[in-house]
């Protein structure tokens, strides 16, 4: 039984034994009280209240309106044949867990492959799982009496604790599809699909991984797929045009989309872009070349970019995601002379040790950024989330300062911006920048989490700030949740609509649905709450004092006709007399 079906049994199970205890079974008009109460449910429970959404200005918005900012970081694992996140191979998984909370990442980006999670589906066993049974106990189903791990947890169960302990902490998470085949090296692998799996088995791994997690609101978004990319002169190569060709990765991210968005229509979707754009001003189509040796030295005909950091094909050919535009996020990615000396950087001598650099957040715009991406903001088409950025900022290994520079650059920009992002990465093993730990995961590298820390959304007073509306970020004590920023006024805003008291579900009637919900609510039940509207409207007994008993016997009073709804507010005195 799923989920949302157990969730209106119980809610059903309730509402019969508060009829048969406390209220009549039959309204005003002498209708029979509902088999069910989903309406009583208007409000949505702490498993369905943090999607997000886009709004008009191109913000990224929860339910009520307000703008959220999701500033996080890459954990990979899953995608390389560990069968869990790396590092868990030395260190206590939910200790990793919930240092990132603390450290102020509200969203953890998971990189997987098409393969482990078709594993998972049809429950295929594990070739091996990277977990030191000593330092977490808890993902062992099993030992002797010599302590000696038998059988450790399945790799979908391990996940499904690591999506328990990020809801715990108040960190989101957003899934990736890295790569087709589990393989250390399948970010290399230009395409969503190769030889061992097709488009077909991308999109069923996406349907089914979005099935799973539609009633928990701790996975709110899934990047379709790392950085598409290839050139035409390679032979495998993603595009972006209006054909159904099969390497047209607009056509597969509109496919991929909906096998998300038809399981949860909830989800962000994550749409990274390409590596290769025809400059078709110039005659280039498709077949130009990156490099055309035929006419060697002269200016490319082909626009480059970082994979998966080219999303010029947006401007003419937006994904068409019809009533679920409102759901697109566009996710590049960017990184620094360290990972490849871009033209754009304008570096003299080899790396590390460049003996010049010349590059300001300007010509970064006009050289790159803008064309490849940053128009999209720029010009409030649509919300970014940079998925992965990073490097490294110490002498050792960026002694000319010019990784650390362009770092510097990116992070203020995205900040004065507002562009969501996903620091890469948590992991000590990224060859090539580092990660945020060190010391077989033992320790945190304190010289990079300052740089980084700046770019993590925080209130006022330095506090973290959760994408929950209930769970505080972390258990330090220096994070928030939601609700504790956008206090008072900003959400759950005291309702402009006239109230009408006793429609606590705010379906503008008052009946049994409405005295039901009121009774949940005030038994302290953690599934079911009051919108704003709603809570006003119930707030009839005394008003101004809150939910109260006395309010739910009113409501009672009201759906049974022995009270008229226009006599609302009154006060409990009169309550009393009225009850006899």
């Amino acid at each position: 039984m799923s989920k949302i079906k157990k969730m209106l049994t119980g809610l059903t199970a309730a509402a019969s034994a508060c009829t048969i205890v406390l209220a009549p079974v039959s309204d005003a008009a002498g209708n029979n009280a509902p088999a069910t109460i989903a309406a009583a449910a208007a409000a949505p429970d702490s498993y369905h209240d943090d999607w997000l959404h886009v709004n008009e200005n191109a913000e990224v918005v929860d339910m009520y309106g307000n703008p959220v900012w999701m500033t996080g970081v890459n954990w990979f694992g899953y995608n390389v044949g560990s069968q869990v996140f790396d590092g868990v191979w030395s260190a206590n998984m939910h200790d990793c867990l919930d240092l990132i909370a603390d450290h102020g990442f509200n969203l953890l980006r998971v990189p997987m492959s098409t393969e482990i999670i078709l594993q998972w589906k049809y429950k295929k066993p594990d070739p091996l799982i990277k977990v030191n049974a000593t330092t977490n106990p808890e993902l062992v189903k099993t030992f002797d009496e010599n302590g000696t791990p038998v059988e450790y947890m399945y790799s979908f169960d391990v996940w499904n604790k690591a999506v328990e302990w990020c809801r715990e902490n108040g960190v989101k998470i957003m899934m990736d599809i890295h790569c087709a085949t589990t393989n250390a090296a399948g970010h290399n692998y230009p395409l969503w699909y190769d030889d061992n799996f097709s488009t077909d088995d991308w999109l069923e791994a996406l349907s089914w991984f979005c099935e799973q997690y539609k009633d928990d609101d701790t996975v709110i978004a899934i990047d379709l797929k790392n950085e598409p990319h290839g050139k035409p002169e390679e032979g495998k190569f993603a595009k972006w045009d209006d054909s159904k060709d099969l390497n047209n990765w607009k056509y597969a991210a509109e496919r991929g989309a909906m096998a998300c968005l038809e399981q949860n229509p909830n989800l962000l979707i994550m749409i990274e872009g390409i590596e290769c754009y025809p400059d078709f001003s110039k005659g280039a189509d498709w077949t130009t070349p990156s490099i055309d040796y035929a006419h060697y030295g002269e200016p490319s005909k082909v626009f480059g970019a970082w994979w998966g950091g080219n999303l010029r094909g947006v401007k003419d050919n937006p994904v068409d995601l019809g009533k679920y535009t409102k759901q697109i996020v566009y996710s590049p990615h960017d990184y620094g002379p360290l990972v490849h000396p871009q033209s754009w950087f304008h570096l003299v001598g080899e790396k590390p040790n460049f003996t010049s650099y010349e590059f300001t957040t300007e010509s970064l715009l006009k050289e790159y950024w803008y064309d490849s991406w940053a128009y999209l903001v720029e010009e409030k088409r649509y919300p970014l989330l940079m998925g992965e950025w990073g490097g490294f900022v110490d002498k050792k290994n960026d002694p000319s300062g010019a990784n650390t520079r362009w770092l510097t650059l990116l992070r203020d920009y995205m900040k004065e911006k507002r562009i969501h992002h996903t620091f890469w990465c948590f992991n000590e093993n990224s060859s090539d920048t580092g990660g945020l730990v060190y010391d077989n995961f033992g320790k945190w590298d304190d010289e990079k989490y300052e740089f980084v820390k700046p770019s993590l959304w925080q209130d006022e007073n330095g506090k973290f700030i959760s994408l929950d509306h209930k769970t505080k970020l972390g258990k330090k004590g220096n994070g928030i949740s939601l609700t504790d920023y956008y206090s008072g006024t900003h959400i759950n805003p005291e309702p402009t609509a006239s109230y009408i008291y006793g429609d606590a579900n705010a379906d503008g009637k008052v009946n049994m649905q409405d005295y039901v919900l009121a009774r949940l609510v005030l038994s302290g039940s953690k599934k079911y709450s009051l919108t704003a509207q709603g809570n006003a409207n119930a707030d009839c007994v005394d008003n101004g004092n809150g939910l109260t008993k006395e309010d739910a016997i009113a409501i009672q009073m009201v759906a049974s006709g022995k009270l008229s709804a226009k006599e609302l507010p009154i006060t409990s005195e009169k309550l009393k007399k009225l009850q006899g």
